[in-house]
């Protein structure tokens, strides 16, 4: 079966918060802010967030003498997994914040996505009794929202929230320090709408990650979006945990059941990987199309291997670097600089792109972690 997505390559460079989908079908109950409407209700966000992305391009304005007192950064990330967006997150963090000449401390606590939750709250308790200035954590599983409850009515430390951009409903009166990440549902509809150019009628299974926001803003978008074509049908959804074991059981199943499946969506890299793993063993690749999500080194490898089809690839280190500039502008008695929300740059590519194109890709995107070798394939 006719497998590729387009004749030429395709890559498309956009500002996530520049170009939105139209609904808010991601959130089921409303918790989550959009950031078109949260513009609307902010529109001095607008300039804010504008600037600001320029500082997170541009090369670093180092301060002309360093900080006397140390600032600490506590980092709690969902770090152990295929995927490595989040050790990437830290050594940027660390390198922007030298290039800054800042005196800066990072204690860092790494746990699984989706199931140690338990873990997180240890790792979180432990974290506040170091009295950081700063703490950098993320929100996926309802139960993080107490944690951080805590925190943003404590004042202290300063919230950072990593790889969210959609602020909660609740808290618009308390707001963390910042938001900051690439936007799950804008990156969605951009596989969603290309994907579904290819097919437009058929069988396909959605790869949950773990239940939570990841999930609701990836996967609810995609099933958004093929709702509009009548002749597609949804036959199977699992949370895998974001486990690439359980993604390629739940693959293999799915194929068992609907063996004239063609089409799968994955969540998250490492599910993409083990959906791809089933896929070789049954000999499917040509039958099923797959995605990627984050377009880190395993995915590029896996989209040239001819494993997954396309993926959203985010300009990784750019996340990081608006931590260490909105802690720099903080410093300096700039906070109102800061925005409320950073959305980083994404970019749509498949199979076809050539690899000079993936290259310079490659070398905007992972500009300061490029050379973290030991933890290409974790």
């Amino acid at each position: 079966m006719y497998r590729r997505l387009c004749p030429k390559p395709i890559w498309v460079l956009l500002c996530a918060f520049l170009i939105w989908p139209s609904s808010s079908y991601a959130e089921k109950d409303g918790q989550y802010i959009r950031l078109s409407e949260y513009l609307l209700l902010h529109p001095e966000q607008a300039k804010k967030m504008t600037q600001f992305s320029e500082r997170v391009r541009s090369p670093a304005l180092p301060l002309k003498s360093p900080n006397k007192k140390t600032v600490k950064l506590a980092v709690i990330y969902p770090g152990e997994q295929t995927s490595n967006y989040w050790r990437k997150s830290v050594l940027t963090i660390k390198k922007r914040l030298t290039e800054l000449n800042i005196n800066y401390e990072i204690k860092t606590y790494f746990s699984r996505p989706g199931i140690d939750l338990a873990l997180q709250s240890q790792q979180l308790n432990s974290a506040i009794q170091w009295k950081p200035d700063y703490l950098i954590f993320t929100l996926d599983a309802l139960r993080h929202q107490a944690m951080i409850e805590r925190i943003l009515l404590r004042g202290s430390p300063k919230l950072i929230l990593q790889n969210i951009t959609t602020p909660l409903q609740r808290w618009s009166e308390l707001k963390p320090f910042l938001y900051t990440g690439f936007d799950h549902e804008y990156g969605s509809t951009l596989l969603a709408k290309e994907m579904l150019k290819n097919r437009q009628k058929g069988d396909y299974s959605m790869l949950y990650f773990a239940p939570g926001y990841v999930s609701q803003m990836r996967g609810d978008t995609f099933i958004h979006q093929a709702s509009k074509h009548p002749q597609l049908n949804k036959v199977s959804s699992y949370y895998t945990k974001g486990d690439r074991s359980i993604a390629y059981k739940a693959t293999l199943n799915t194929l068992k059941k609907n063996p004239n499946i063609n089409m799968l969506f994955a969540c998250s890299t490492d599910i993409a990987l083990g959906a791809a793993d089933a896929l070789e063993e049954m000999g499917k690749l040509e039958q099923v199309l797959l995605n990627g999500w984050g377009g880190g080194e395993n995915e590029i490898k896996a989209l040239g291997d001819n494993l997954i089809d396309l993926t959203v690839m985010r300009m990784n280190d750019d996340s990081s670097v608006a931590i260490a500039e909105a802690v720099k502008l903080d410093l300096t008695q700039q906070t109102n600089s800061v925005p409320d929300i950073y959305s980083g740059d994404i970019v749509l590519i498949d199979r076809e792109v050539d690899k000079h194109t993936i290259r310079k890709l490659e070398e905007r995107a992972f500009r300061y972690s490029s050379n973290d070798k030991k933890h290409e394939t974790d």
